[in-house]
């Protein structure tokens, strides 16, 4: 076998095929270099030395590379440059949800150096801001780790020491145990224009001030959840943080309270101090989530009711903190979950499962699917939750889903739609059946009737099953209406004929 003499010019993907490649057959770099002494002592890299070549600081001799080649199997051009395969240069992320991985290929334009000037740069011409861009960051790191952050959940136990449903005024006798000062205040909604001009009604519902003052909104006594959560967030901050960081603001409305603050400016900056108060509030956040609904008990209680939406009222919580939870409590790993205002404005968004978002919060969408629930559910409003199994392609496969949605509307009067649902193909592959097969048969028979169909009665034997060993009701509750086809986006609809046109025509409004 003969290989090129500009080994160098060819080895930029070398190391990480190395890499992954060892990785997907589970083997350890001394499992490797081991394996490679076996077959040639002379040529085979030390542990160090294939370690430089994965991170790509040193490229092997032809020799060195014709043994790891014969290790794996392969011949030694497979690990040069010429046309490589996607999935041979992206790491596999396995069961860890969230958007899908790309590589970071070859790594010499991907160092650290150059993406310092690279990213600001990006965020500089798409009018991303820094903040936006940080909410990115931590919502991948977030759904990387599904949603599992044991350390905070301990943190939250040993200050609520697992009590579920605490009241009001157990979380503000929590905070002045800690030194914290409560004041009441008065602040009216006002108008706000958000950066895509979307009109909305913002409220700051509290703030807190360092070293120790609670400063709350008097309209917090009218919505109790919405004060204890924003009760257990500073605990959080008094917890986790010591008191410490800028002036932190709690606010319902368009914005994120920790993507874009409403007292702040927004700008294309990446500044690491945003990043950094970003990050402190999203862990507060999460400590809150904990403190009002202990992982343990909150499970037995999503157990002994089906994981009903209702259930945040047993647990003294608001449907959005008990929804949030559920994708961390459910032994369940496959779980989604979406607050919107409308297109355009997701207020919150967890991915799990790595389900495409139906729009984003930085861009106009001018083909939105309309049958997504949460679509549904903000032009039609409902009194009661409602159920959806929907058939999304993803990737190269379809894949089968169900949520349970439900309308609210928050302090500052804006209507909302929550949406928690679930991957169903990990379910029933589990159970030893076909999901692919089954997805497949019912994406066809839905784009045969126009997008929609009832649900086969044995395909709703198998769902039933499936809903029964994760007892969650809404997804039996799903198969009593008719299965639809969504899509990522209208360009890419499956119905026949395409609703394409009906989605574009409507320029991204709103009206769905």
């Amino acid at each position: 076998m003969t290989l090129s003499k500009s080994l160098i010019r060819q080895s930029h993907f070398l190391g990480t095929k190395i890499r992954n490649l060892r990785k997907r057959n589970h083997l350890t770099m001394e499992d490797l270099s081991a394996r490679c002494i076996r077959i040639n002592p002379e040529y085979a890299p030390s542990v160090s030395y294939l370690s430089m070549i994965e991170r790509g600081k040193r490229v092997p001799s032809i020799d060195m590379l014709e043994v790891i080649a014969e290790v794996f199997q392969k011949d030694p051009a497979w690990f040069l440059d010429d046309e490589p395969a996607h999935e041979d240069i992206t790491p596999d992320k396995g069961n860890r949800g969230g958007i899908s991985g790309m590589a970071l290929e070859p790594s010499f334009l991907f160092s650290k150096d150059i993406l310092q000037i690279a990213i600001p740069e990006m965020l500089s011409q798409t009018g991303i801001t820094g903040r936006q861009f940080a909410h990115l960051l931590i919502r991948a790191h977030q759904e990387s780790h599904q949603n599992h952050f044991p350390d905070l959940e301990r943190a939250a136990e040993e200050v609520g020491l697992k009590r579920l449903n605490l009241s009001a005024q157990d979380l503000m006798d929590i905070a002045r145990s800690m030194g914290l000062t409560i004041r009441w205040i008065s602040r009216a909604p006002q108008d706000v224009v958000d950066e895509l001009g979307v009109s909305a009604k913002q409220v700051v519902t509290s703030f807190f001030e360092p070293p120790g003052s609670i400063f709350l909104n008097e309209i917090l006594r009218d919505y109790p959840t919405r004060l204890k959560y924003d009760l257990a967030v500073y605990i959080g901050h008094c917890v986790l943080h010591s008191k410490e960081g800028l002036k932190s603001v709690l606010s319902v409305g368009h914005t994120n309270s920790w993507e874009s603050h409403p007292e702040q400016s927004s700008s294309s900056e990446l500044n690491s101090k945003d990043i950094l108060q970003a990050w402190r509030d999203f862990e507060s956040s999460f400590f809150a989530g904990a403190l009002l609904c202990p992982k343990v008990p909150f499970r037995q209680l999503l157990d002994r009711n089906g994981y009903e939406i209702g259930v945040h009222k047993k647990a003294g919580v608001s449907p959005s903190v008990a929804m949030r939870r559920m994708t961390v409590v459910s032994p369940y790993p496959h779980w989604h979950y979406f607050d919107a205002y409308g297109q355009n404005k997701l207020k919150a968004v967890y991915r799990g499962n790595g389900i495409p978002l139906p729009w984003g919060n930085m861009r106009k969408v001018n083909d939105p699917c309309q049958h997504w629930a949460v679509f549904r559910r903000l032009s039609e409003p409902q009194s009661a939750s409602s159920a959806q199994i929907s058939i999304l392609h993803v990737g190269d496969e379809p894949r089968i889903y169900c949520c349970e949605s439900m309308n609210m509307t928050d302090p500052a009067g804006n209507e909302r739609v929550l949406c928690a649902g679930i991957d169903l193909n990990p379910a029933i592959d589990a159970q030893g059946g076909h999901s692919r097969a089954i997805a497949e048969e019912l994406k066809a028979l839905c784009v045969k009737n126009g997008g929609s169909a009832p649900i086969p009665s044995h395909i709703k034997r198998e769902f039933t099953t499936i809903a029964k060993i994760l007892n969650i009701n809404w997804v039996e509750r799903g198969l009593y209406s008719d299965a639809r086809v969504i899509c990522s986006r209208g360009a890419v609809c499956p119905r026949q004929p395409s609703c394409y046109q009906r989605c574009g025509d409507n320029g991204g409004s709103e009206e769905f």
